[in-house]
């Protein structure tokens, strides 16, 4: 298994079926802090269903529709990102990210997916890579301005979650915008 430093202590690893244990301790830590707009925080409540969620990654990987990797902090998983999409017949894929507040504030989220973009770009060839975000997020929408992502859009009240209907902004970053980007840094 590959394992990128992020910084000093922390490291970005695939994230498996075989880690649910130690997954559904970091969604325990995670819950309060990113459950208003990461659903599996909420939905995964057990081993079994931390599980079923792992599975379902590792056979998107299969597939190579999805990917899901891990943020450690000091030997403890802290947050992660993922592609929910990865579409290989439209060069496409969607971003997404979640901490627990143990983690927040040091650049981890930025450094991890800087690296994950670089590789659907660089290595696989996406050419549009998206970052949907609840309108009320702020967080959320702070990280994808930070890397360069640009706002398309607003869909209204497209998602129905814990009894409100958020609207879901779309950020994207095209694969000419991040070279570009990440040359001049």
């Amino acid at each position: 298994m590959f394992a990128i430093s992020l910084a000093e202590g922390a490291e970005l690893r695939p994230l498996e079926p075989w880690q649910a244990a130690e997954f559904i301790e970091h969604i325990d830590r995670a819950r309060e802090y990113a459950g208003p707009w990461v659903p599996f925080t909420v939905d995964v409540k057990d081993l079994e269903t931390a599980r079923g969620f792992l599975r379902t990654y590792a056979e998107k990987a299969a597939a190579d529709t999805g990917r899901l990797y891990g943020i450690w902090l000091d030997g403890t998983l802290v947050g992660g990102a993922l592609f929910r999409i990865f579409d290989t017949s439209s060069d496409s894929c969607e971003l997404g990210v979640w901490l627990e507040p143990s983690a927040a504030g040091r650049g981890l989220v930025n450094r991890a997916s800087r690296i994950v973009i670089d590789w659907a770009v660089e290595q696989r060839g996406m050419h549009r890579v998206e970052w949907l975000v609840s309108s009320r997020n702020d967080r959320s929408k702070a990280a994808a301005q930070r890397l360069g992502f640009t706002r398309d859009g607003v869909l209204r009240e497209s998602f129905p979650w814990q009894g409100v209907r958020h609207d879901m902004e779309v950020w994207s970053v095209l694969a000419p915008e991040w070279r570009a980007a990440r040359d001049t840094r």
